[in-house]
């Protein structure tokens, strides 16, 4: 991960505000310092803005100028996958092991070449905000062991992602196809993913610029947020 600031950004402190995402530079990072807790997280995702670091790192908090979103009915099913969701005995679950994920995620990033920045202050504050009924998990079952998930935060009606992982050969994708059909079931407007890779591109990601992107986030934020588990909500077992 190589995203240390290198020139003057706006230092937080307490509960100062975000500066405006305008003033973000060019490779996204507006802002270093402050706390990750509930209220400034949701604060932060509300106004386009995430958390990226590593353990070397403060906390940095970024607003690219290019967001990598998923319309839920954008997602793209290719016959090899949808052989697997038939027959490749996967099953999901929605919030039934949180803990589970976000530490898997960490684990399987952290054994790649490039490390994780999920590391031991992003879990803790993420655990809370689904304590709190802000972020949720989607899990993926093999013979009754986990094979695979994500987890992100939910407000209004967008899913903001934050890491997915996979220990069997499809089982991110099974994921991403259910939390995108489930959610297009329920009226969500996109699923933000942050920064683009060809992975997500391939899967049917869109990019669009940050003006655009803020707009359509805060359409999505005037409706309410359902906080809580999303097993009854969801209806999820499958």
């Amino acid at each position: 991960m190589n995203n240390q600031p290198t020139g003057r950004i706006k230092y937080l402190r307490g509960k100062e505000p975000f500066p405006p995402v305008s003033e973000a530079r060019q490779d996204g990072l507006l802002a270093a310092g402050g706390n990750l807790g509930i209220e400034r997280l949701i604060t932060a995702y509300s106004s386009g803005i995430f958390p990226w670091f590593d353990e070397w790192s403060p906390i940095l908090w970024y607003s690219p100028e290019v967001r990598c979103i998923f319309e839920p009915n954008s997602f793209i099913t290719r016959k090899s996958l949808r052989q697997s969701i038939r027959n490749g005995g996967f099953t999901v679950s929605f919030d039934q092991n949180f803990d589970a994920v976000i530490n898997l995620c960490s684990s399987v990033h952290q054994s790649e070449s490039s490390g994780t920045w999920i590391v031991p202050q992003m879990i803790e504050a993420y655990t809370a905000l689904h304590i709190a009924g802000y972020a949720h998990s989607l899990e993926v079952w093999h013979q009754q062991k986990l094979v695979g998930g994500l987890y992100g935060v939910s407000l209004g009606k967008v899913f903001f992602g934050e890491s997915m992982f996979q220990l069997k050969t499809d089982a991110s994708k099974v994921a991403l196809h259910y939390l995108c059909k489930t959610l297009f079931e329920k009226g969500f407007h996109f699923i933000d993913a942050q920064m683009e890779t060809p992975h997500l591109i391939s899967l049917g990601a869109q990019l669009i610029d940050r003006e655009l992107y803020i707009s359509n986030l805060e359409n999505a934020l005037k409706h309410e947020t359902y906080k809580g588990s999303w097993k009854k909500l969801l209806n999820n077992e499958r």
